[in-house]
């Protein structure tokens, strides 16, 4: 089997998703998908990865990301390349599952569980405005959620306030008003919903110190991304400093990024990304990674359906997944839209996509819409049957 065209798929009313199609000779499409930054990532796809993708045997999955990762890691890698690499290797393991008739939790070794826990991100999409719902009453926010079997929520009730010193300072005032959502749940709901807490990275530590000490009484599931990843001493010091569990960092690429936090025991909870962070074998790597260090890992997913299948599938696999996050404002309007899948909470866990590979399929008119870009890379590539390391083959010294 080789690979014939690279296609990616972008819809104007879903500027965030880059949608992949990896073509074979064989007639089986895969499906892969990436999110946000996508005219660099789309770049890097036609323009990078493609050239040294087709004519490759697509079932070499292993052997293929190492060829494109080398090449890519020449330069740098850890941006557009590797959110296109994601998303090309997701599509590869799309293939195998079709190929062989197998879903993709059987290709990476069965299920360690049956259904997989999620929290709801409160972002606003279409019907479902759930981001301006807890800006304007966090409790019946709370109670939605329960009411369709969701026990676990995110917000961001401080960000707001970075603005005017850039980071550098919160005020009492400040720390108040960012509670206030944090009460309207507890006095809603009790403790029937868990909570996190996304930072975004906006603070500098003694400002987030200062938020995880007004949070602790409220029985706070988590604190996301309390500085950039790139501070772990800083954030390490910041876990040791309250008894709430730090989390990060979906933007730590591949398990050499998330290496040093495992070493140094930065925070409790690993987070990442596999749309990002190099795709499904590099997902289950980090896992691996995490679970001989004792961390349980969440799941980054912000994206569109195949991003979403894609969580599924490991989340039903990995032992120590801790959550998959999730999004009812996309999944319950535009996945239905666009494809095939329309999961639906039930007791705070989603189900496992049944099928071949992903267990995704786009819908076939999606691909007539006049508001869709298509580009197709396609052809023998540069590359075919390559292995070599680095970046300093040349055409010639191919042909």
């Amino acid at each position: 089997m080789k690979i014939t065209a690279i296609e990616s798929l972008q819809w104007a009313e879903y500027p965030r998703l880059l949608v992949v199609r990896v073509h074979t000779d064989q007639g089986i499409t895969g499906l892969g998908e990436t999110v946000d930054k996508v005219p660099g990532a789309k770049g890097a796809l036609h323009g990078t990865v493609a050239p040294l993708a087709l004519g490759q045997d697509p079932l070499d999955i292993e052997g293929l990301w190492r060829f494109v990762m080398d090449n890519i890691m020449y330069h740098g890698y850890a941006g557009a390349e590797l959110r296109a690499l994601s998303a090309l290797e997701v599509a590869l393991w799309d293939i195998m599952g079709k190929r062989y008739g197998a879903p993709l939790y059987h290709l990476l070794g069965g299920k360690t569980r049956d259904q997989v826990p999620t929290y709801n991100t409160c972002i606003g999409f279409g019907s479902v405005q759930d981001y301006a719902a807890w800006h304007e009453n966090a409790g019946s926010l709370a109670q939605s959620l329960l009411d369709e079997g969701i026990k676990a929520m995110k917000i961001w009730p401080f960000d707001r306030f970075s603005e005017n010193s850039f980071g550098q300072y919160i005020g009492h005032e400040q720390v108040e008003a960012g509670l206030e959502p944090i009460r309207q749940i507890r006095e809603t709901v009790g403790r029937e919903m868990e909570i996190g807490i996304e930072c975004h990275f906006r603070w500098n530590r003694p400002s987030i110190e200062r938020i995880a000490r007004a949070l602790e009484p409220y029985d706070i599931l988590f604190l996301e991304d309390v500085l950039p990843a790139v501070y772990v001493d800083e954030i390490k010091l910041i876990a040791q400093r309250t008894s709430i569990p730090i989390i990060g960092s979906e933007l730590l690429m591949t398990r050499w990024q998330l290496r040093e936090w495992m070493e140094k025991h930065v925070a409790s909870i690993l987070m990442t990304d596999p749309v990002w962070n190099g795709g499904i074998g590099e997902t289950r790597k980090i896992a691996n990674m995490a679970e001989a260090y004792g961390l349980p890992l969440v799941l980054h997913n912000v994206a569109g359906p195949i991003c979403h299948a894609a969580c599924m599938h490991l989340g039903a696999h990995i032992p120590n997944l801790y959550f998959v996050e999730s999004v009812r404002a996309f999944y319950q309007t535009y996945f239905p839209i666009l494809s095939d899948h329309a999961p639906v909470v039930r007791d705070g866990h989603l189900p496992v996509p049944k099928g071949p590979g992903l267990g995704v399929s786009l819908r076939p008119e999606v691909l007539e819409r006049e508001d869709l870009s298509r580009q197709i890379s396609e052809g023998p590539g540069l590359a075919e049957g390559r292995r070599s390391m680095g970046d300093h083959w040349s055409v010639e010294e191919i042909r």
